[in-house]
C-alpha cells in the first residue's frame, strides 16, 4: 500500500493531497502539484483550479472526520518564507480547534499530536475515496 506509506490521500490529474510528515496539528494536510515548480505564478490555470478543488476536498474530509473549529490555509513560498521544500510549491491545510496547543512549539519546543499519522490516514482515506461521507 504505497499511498499509505507515503501518506497520500488523493491523486488528481495535476496535483495530490497528502498528510504532513511533521504536522502542526492532527490532520495537517498539504496539497501539491505533480509538476515541480517553485511559485504560485508558475502554475497554469488547470493546476490552480485543481489545487483549490483539492483544498476544498481536504476541508470537507477534515470537517467530517476531525470536526475542527476552523482552518489555516496557506503556502510558504521561498526559503526565506519558511519553505521546507523550496523548489516545490505546496499548500497547507491545518485544522484548528478552540484552545488547541498550537503555541507549544514556541514555548516548549514540542508539538502535541493526539493520534498517529497512520491512524489519521486510515480515518481520512475512506472520505477522500467517497466511501464515507459521514
Amino acid at each position: 500500500m504505497e499511498d499509505r506509506n507515503e501518506l497520500i490521500l488523493f491523486r488528481g490529474e495535476n496535483s495530490f493531497s497528502l498528510m504532513n510528515l511533521y504536522p502542526y496539528t492532527n490532520g495537517h494536510l498539504m496539497v501539491a502539484p505533480f509538476r515541480h515548480i517553485d511559485s504560485f505564478t508558475g502554475l497554469d490555470q488547470v493546476e490552480r483550479l485543481e489545487i483549490l478543488e483539492q483544498i476544498d476536498r481536504c476541508i470537507n474530509a477534515l470537517s467530517n472526520v476531525l470536526n475542527p473549529d476552523g482552518f489555516n490555509i496557506g503556502a510558504n513560498i521561498g526559503e526565506s518564507a519558511g519553505a521546507g521544500i523550496k523548489d516545490h510549491i505546496h499548500f497547507h491545510v491545518v485544522p484548528r480547534w478552540k484552545g488547541d496547543t498550537n503555541f507549544m512549539p514556541i514555548f516548549g519546543n514540542t508539538k502535541v499530536i493526539v493520534e498517529g499519522l497512520e491512524e489519521t490516514w486510515d480515518e481520512l482515506k475512506p472520505v477522500f475515496d467517497g466511501e464515507n461521507n459521514a
